[in-house]
């Protein structure tokens, strides 16, 4: 930080999930990411205000020293704009900087990752954990976000634009499990839940979560040597390594469209995706059925890319029910279609969003090996 520089603060965003049974769990879920994470912050002393900004008022007990907003951050109506609404908080915050995150990226975060995003945090820089596609940033001058023209709709774009459109550097904390997790869908929840990592809100959260038991299945492959294990989806570089170098298995990787998100091709609909292609060309059936169970033992799929291609827009109800493999629930056909294969695979499948082929990956190839270590120590 920046020498003689005041103390910045820390705004946690919490806002726009609602609807559905599995969208209202899932806004619990957040909830309680939220109020631990700012429980860490606060303890952390690298702050000198934490504030959750949210659309409705907590139903869990808040940490003291967090200040809450209740306005209409995140909210799921058109009008909402990331941009003006991280602007506008600023404004009433003091001088000394600003650090933001979302509501579930940074469930493992711990005071010495807050203490080094301000560390990092310099004139002219944006400290990020994704230059990319960023889930948190901090700012000396959180003003230079109403720059942007035109406003930023989203959080995960606003390091590289402010990078690209005014010359502000970028820095990058380390990339660890703790800085790249992100509760993004109901399979990540099941990922953390299925760790044991997670803190006392959000554990109490995650107690009445969906069975597991074919996460469970589909993650004990990599603890074994003549396995092998499909990732497919928005699979980073970091991701691919890790996986070489710390599951016993085979890994048969697909990553296509990463950046999809901060670019935009998935609202434009021109992403493209070769797994996509394949249930297009076979169909559902064929693809989860025969041909996969031909390519692996256990697969972990980011779907997302794949509903691009095959024009599948989904609402957010129906991606999670997917997730959770309920295509009762699911009201668009062509997706009820796909979890209907999934369902009848006679290899695991685990569905989910970009999170689930980063970090949740990294979660339960832990999981694994403990498990697997127990029941050796215990042979």
């Amino acid at each position: 930080m920046t020498s003689g520089s005041a103390t910045p603060s820390l705004a946690i965003f919490l806002g726009g999930m609602e609807g559905s049974p599995v969208e209202e769990w899932m806004r619990g879920v957040l909830e309680a990411a939220a109020l631990d994470t700012a429980e860490v912050a606060l303890a952390s002393g690298a702050f000198a205000r934490v504030v959750l900004a949210a659309d409705r008022a907590p139903g869990l007990a808040v940490p003291d020293g967090l200040e809450v907003r209740i306005d209409g951050v995140g909210t799921s109506g058109s009008a909402f704009r990331f941009g003006p609404a991280f602007v506008a908080l600023a404004e009433e915050l003091p001088r000394g900087g600003v650090a933001y995150i979302g509501a579930g990226s940074g469930p493992l975060l711990r005071p010495a990752d807050f203490e080094a995003l301000v560390l990092a945090m310099a004139d002219g820089v944006c400290v990020t954990n994704n230059r990319f596609s960023s889930d948190l940033f901090a700012l000396t001058d959180p003003q230079s976000v109403a720059l942007l023209d035109p406003v930023a709709e989203k959080d995960n774009a606003i390091p590289r634009r402010l990078r690209d459109e005014h010359g502000i550097e970028v820095v990058e904390l380390p990339r660890t499990l703790a800085t790249q997790f992100n509760l993004d869908t109901p399979s990540d929840a099941l990922a953390l839940a299925l760790s044991g990592r997670a803190g006392p809100r959000l554990t109490a959260a995650l107690a009445d979560a969906p069975a597991v038991e074919r996460m469970q299945r589909a993650a004990r492959p990599f603890v074994d040597r003549t396995a092998e294990v499909l990732v497919a989806g928005r699979v980073s570089s970091r991701t691919w390594q890790y996986l070489e170098t710390e599951t016993a298995c085979r890994i048969r990787l697909l990553s296509e469209e990463r950046g999809m998100q901060s670019a935009g091709t998935d609202v434009a609909g021109t992403a493209r995706s070769i797994l996509g292609q394949l249930i297009l060309e076979a169909g559902p059936v064929r693809t989860f059925g025969v041909l996969l169970p031909e390519l692996c033992d256990a697969a972990f799929i980011d779907l997302r890319p794949a509903l691009v291609q095959l024009g599948i827009r989904a609402s957010r109800a129906d991606r999670f029910a997917a997730d959770l493999r309920r295509p009762e629930e699911i009201e668009d056909p062509a997706l009820r279609a796909i979890v209907e294969a999934v369902q009848v695979s006679p290899v695991p499948v685990v569905l989910g969003g970009h999170s689930l082929v980063g970090g949740s990956l990294e979660l339960l190839n832990q999981w694994a090996w403990d498990e697997h270590d127990a029941a050796t120590a215990g042979g």
